[in-house]
């Protein structure tokens, strides 16, 4: 809308399914869930223990097949204290998985609430669109006070809806139908949307509802939110890519090292063919060979994921399982991966093999193969790929640094972010905050109602200025909160306690909410945020200097702070004395056990916590590194064979070289000077190719670095010296080869 690209969003309000099968029907069934987005404490027996809460309609688990263990799908939600536990955490929280009956508590609020086993169902699959750990009755979500605020309230967006449609409806197409029920819901929207002029899409509504199926949500990066992160499906290709050159160097090693050993089986297709063998079955023969070896290094290959599959999870920060069973789709695609492995890789050796001539072969004319420019051409082709991976993955690991050494506009190094989650916040901030005051380890204590980093959340406003709409992140935070984290005010004042109305209507906002709302930094000073709220206006006191809150994949954003008397600090920012840092650390675990005796201490570096912004950074540039590093590894293999071949294809000459006074250097000159080009050919060919590539990955970062020339040399380099020695190995022995044995074999 409005030039921007379309996208979507699976939380919606709480009365939508109930509306959908009342109105619609074609709607067979509608499920409600409001996902788990907390780690929630709980106590079973004398135990604190911890787990994600997640609520769904009782329907949940007839729509889906989630296969249980323990209980029935039918009536495992029925009364509103109810819970379904996975199979891992009833042996978490009990020991065993028969636990019908036992009662948990789980810290809601202020309080522990009690709740009773009905189900308990088997882990999870990995590769589900929906997770849980505990399940909860719907009708208990809407008891609490976030969910009473839902009910009955078409403009609070929360909550995933699944619809179940009936066997061969047209509604997912029919969006005319679906256009008039989000109009009976929002008589007024198209009028709102118009004056604030959205922009139309011949008769499409710029905002609208729309059924999008469940099996492509994995992989739709235009449709947001859900149990689990969408993946990308970039993000697969490129890994497909990375494994397929990888295979492909290994084809070319295959190649060039069949078509090297050519002489050795040269007098047994003469043979073959004295005796009436036909070129045909010859290639027939050297397919199966082919083929045979594909399939055994497959069944090599299969044991090898076993045993390094969980080494790959950790590098990629995924949980892949190999299971036939999961996933059927395996078995044809590794035996189609076999076959087309093999033709592939034993195509051109059966072509040549299968070409000698008989008699030149029995006459011991043939002359071994490998020195020819189709194998030269796969060596470079070897190399490029390599050089490529390398360039990848200097330009993400320097892009990865970039990102976590930059300076985010304030002082990250040397705080503590305290998880003050699910606790009675102002009163333990309050007494936390005094027990430290006094203490030399600690500078200074602040509060706030979200953390920074990864995981650690965000809250986002939107509402129309001037009739405009805007976007503005906000944050709650106490007085100290901008001395605390070191974060600069350029214009106006910061919060003060003796000034009541800054609990009230008083925020600081940044640089980007000034530029974006048409202030300056001295004119923002006193300006009414109008529209923000139908009881309180806002009013600016202060301006920031801009600063990351968010990754540097992306820009900053709109921004602003206050301390409005009805929120409450749940996470307490603590900065330290540099150096060690653990007096410190039990100053403030003995601080928080005297005003919160129940809930354990619980904390985080915030430089830490910032850095895990950048961990799909680090897992790529780990994961092209070992890509690199075993192509290199292969393309050395590839090239040592074709120099072994070449050395013994100059036997003769290199012996009359040294008799006629030759030095090693000039030997191995001479050996080596030719596969340097290659290498160097194909630097020319991957540099481009690399810079293009990676400048495109670097389009996805707002701020990012320059693919600099002394990466793509770094890379032909290493390349260069790698064959170097790869070569000059064969090359020194052929050298120091004595040359009057060399010329009496000739």
């Amino acid at each position: 809308m409005n030039g921007e690209d379309a996208t979507g969003d699976v939380y919606m309000p709480n009365p939508l399914g109930p509306a959908l099968k009342k109105d619609l029907p074609e709607v067979q069934e509608y499920v409600r869930m409001q996902d788990g987005w907390m780690n929630n404490f709980v106590r079973v027996d004398d135990k604190i223990l911890r787990g994600t809460l997640s609520y769904a309609d009782p329907s949940f688990f007839t729509v889906f097949s989630f296969e249980f263990l323990h209980g029935s799908p039918g009536t495992a939600l029925r009364n509103m204290n109810d819970v379904v536990l996975t199979e891992s955490k009833a042996k978490e929280f009990y020991g065993n998985t028969n636990v019908l009956g036992r009662t948990l508590s789980v810290k809601l609020g202020d309080k522990f609430e009690s709740f009773t086993v009905t189900g308990v169902t088997r882990d999870i699959p990995s590769n589900s669109s929906i997770s849980y750990q505990m399940m909860g009755n719907w009708q208990y979500y809407e008891s609490t006070p976030s969910g009473k605020r839902s009910v009955n309230n078409w403009h609070r967006s929360s909550y995933i809806t699944y619809v179940q449609l009936k066997e061969g409806t047209g509604l997912m197409n029919d969006q005319a139908k679906l256009d008039a029920f989000r109009h009976k819901y929002y008589p007024t929207e198209i009028d709102e949307l118009k004056k604030g002029g959205f922009k139309w899409n011949g008769n499409s509504s710029p905002i609208s509802f729309r059924l999008h199926p469940l099996k492509e949500s994995h992989t739709h990066t235009t449709v947001f939110g859900g149990s689990i992160d969408n993946v990308n499906p970039k993000t697969i290709w490129i890994l497909i890519a990375i494994a397929g050159a990888v295979l492909l160097i290994a084809c070319i090693n295959f190649t060039t090292l069949a078509i090297g050993r050519s002489a050795s089986r040269a007098r047994e297709v003469g043979l073959r063919k004295v005796i009436g063998g036909e070129r045909k079955q010859l290639i027939y023969q050297f397919l199966a060979e082919a083929v045979v070896l594909s399939a055994l290094s497959a069944l090599i290959a299969l044991a090898l994921t076993r045993i390094l599959l969980p080494w790959f999870n950790e590098l990629s920060g995924r949980s892949l399982h190999l299971s036939f069973g999961q996933f059927p789709e395996i078995g044809w695609m590794l035996a189609g991966l076999v076959v087309s492995v093999g033709i592939l890789a034993g195509s051109y050796p059966a072509l040549v093999l299968s070409g000698f001539k008989p008699i030149e072969v029995l006459k011991s004319k043939i002359r071994v193969g490998g020195a020819n420019f189709f194998t030269r051409s796969l060596v470079t082709l070897q190399f490029a790929i390599s050089i490529g991976l390398i360039i990848s993955t200097l330009v993400i690991l320097q892009q990865t640094k970039y990102m976590s050494t930059r300076n985010p506009g304030f002082s990250k190094e040397n705080i503590v972010m305290v998880n003050a989650e699910e606790i009675k916040g102002r009163e333990v901030f309050t007494r936390f905050k005094q027990s430290l005051a006094s203490r030399p380890q600690i500078l200074g204590v602040a509060g706030s109602e979200l953390g920074l980093g990864e995981g650690t959340g965000w809250s986002r406003s939107g509402f129309k200025y001037n009739g405009t709409p805007r976007n503005v992140y906000e944050y709650y935070v106490d007085a100290d909160y901008l001395k605390v984290m070191n974060i600069q005010l350029i214009s106006g004042r910061n919060f003060n306690p003796a000034i009541s109305s800054d609990t009230v209507n008083s925020v600081i906002v940044n640089e980007a909410m000034v530029r974006d709302f048409g202030w300056t930094n001295e004119t923002a000073i006193g300006q009414p945020l109008t529209g923000y709220s139908e009881s309180m206006v806002p009013v600016v006191i202060g301006v920031v200097k801009d600063f990351h809150f968010r990754p540097l994949r992306e820009e900053i954003k709109p921004q602003l702070f206050h301390q409005f008397s009805d929120y409450s600090p749940r996470q307490f920012f603590v900065r330290i004395r540099p150096g060690d840092p653990n007096q410190a650390l039990t100053a403030m675990k003995n601080a928080w056990q005297e005003a919160e005796p129940v809930i354990p201490f619980q904390y985080t570096f915030l430089d830490e916590s910032l850095d895990n912004f950048y961990k799909a950074e680090q897992r790529w540039s780990n994961i092209a590194g070992w890509a690199g590093g075993i192509s290199i590894f292969l393309a050395c293999l590839g090239l040592f064979g074709l120099a072994s071949l070449s050395a013994i294809n100059r036997t003769k000459e290199i012996g009359i070289r040294k008799v006629l006074g030759a030095s090693l250097a000039s030997l191995i000159k001479l050996l080596s000077k030719e596969f340097l080009i290659l290498v160097l050919i194909a630097l020319l060919i991957a540099a481009p190719l690399s810079w293009f590539l990676m400048n495109k990955w670097l389009g996805d970062f707002a701020y990012r670095i320059s693919v600099n020339g002394w990466l793509i040399a770094a890379a032909g380099l290493l390349a260069l010296t790698i064959a170097f020695v790869t070569v000059g190995f064969q090359a020194i022995k052929a050298g120091i080869a004595n040359p009057v044995k060399s010329l009496r074999n000739e």
